[in-house]
């Protein structure tokens, strides 16, 4: 199966946080699934991999390019959402839609339509005027729009209410139905994983524990339960060392 992304030993050091040598990937036709508590590193590794953020070390090839050497290449052939709309609260939806259709040459209109269309976005409200789950599926709208290949989504459906986040999560689904494009997205919300995750990642403290096909990577926690296989909230829970109750 063709390998759209190969992070191979990714570090990135800060004065109180290291990501230490992270090597994850997505093949075609899969959602892999990021995931890890707060401040354990997984914006940090999604931002290093698209080039957000400077890398200290590690390599990272997108559809069999080296990123460092092609990337105008490989930003036309990745979706990504990591927020940033309050950048423009003042400007109109189909404003910011014209300028970002202007850097990608397969820009796709008719997809872009239909994705406001299903999310129910006007186009001529103003940023500001939108609530954080309208951002969300305006980024989303934008980064779906240009025929990538390669979709990587920061926490998509954080503080989402539970239909928006089925919308978002049917979303990637469709995304990787024909077998030719892949979904990296972080999440704190293990049920999302349960729901459309092929592959898991785990990470913690900015390494990671543990990657594997989902089913796979809860069977190999099953001795967390007696007469059942874990919940992924259960594996992390354990992972994570959260085992007493709070006393005041």
């Amino acid at each position: 199966m063709e390998k759209l992304l190969d992070a191979v030993g990714l570090v990135k050091r800060y004065a109180k946080f290291t990501l230490q040598g992270v090597s994850l990937s997505v093949e075609a036709g899969k959602i892999v699934g990021f995931i890890g508590r707060n401040g354990a590193g997984k914006s940090t590794t999604l931002r290093a991999i698209v080039g957000l953020v400077h890398r200290d070390g590690g390599s990272v090839r997108i559809c069999g390019m080296n990123i460092d050497e092609n990337a105008a290449a490989c930003k036309t052939v990745m979706g990504t959402v990591f927020g940033g709309l309050e950048f423009y609260p003042h400007k109109k939806l189909k404003d910011i839609a014209e300028v970002t259709r202007r850097f990608y040459p397969q820009w796709d209109t008719e997809t872009y339509r239909k994705l406001t269309s299903r999310f129910s976005l006007d186009e001529n409200k103003k940023v500001r005027e939108l609530s954080n789950g309208m951002k969300v599926k305006f980024l989303l709208s934008l980064a779906c729009s240009h025929r990538a290949r390669l979709y990587v989504f920061d926490e998509p459906t954080s503080g989402l209410d539970p239909v928006s986040r089925e919308e978002i999560l049917s979303l990637m689904r469709a995304l990787v139905r024909n077998g030719e494009c892949g979904v990296l997205f972080s999440t704190q919300i293990t049920s999302d994983l349960e729901k459309c995750a092929d592959d898991i990642v785990f990470i913690r403290q900015g390494n990671i524990v543990h990657t594997a096909e989902k089913g796979e990577f809860i069977r190999s926690y099953a001795h967390l339960r007696q007469g059942r296989l874990p919940t992924l909230e259960e594996i992390m829970i354990a992972e994570e060392g959260v085992d007493e109750e709070f006393s005041f």
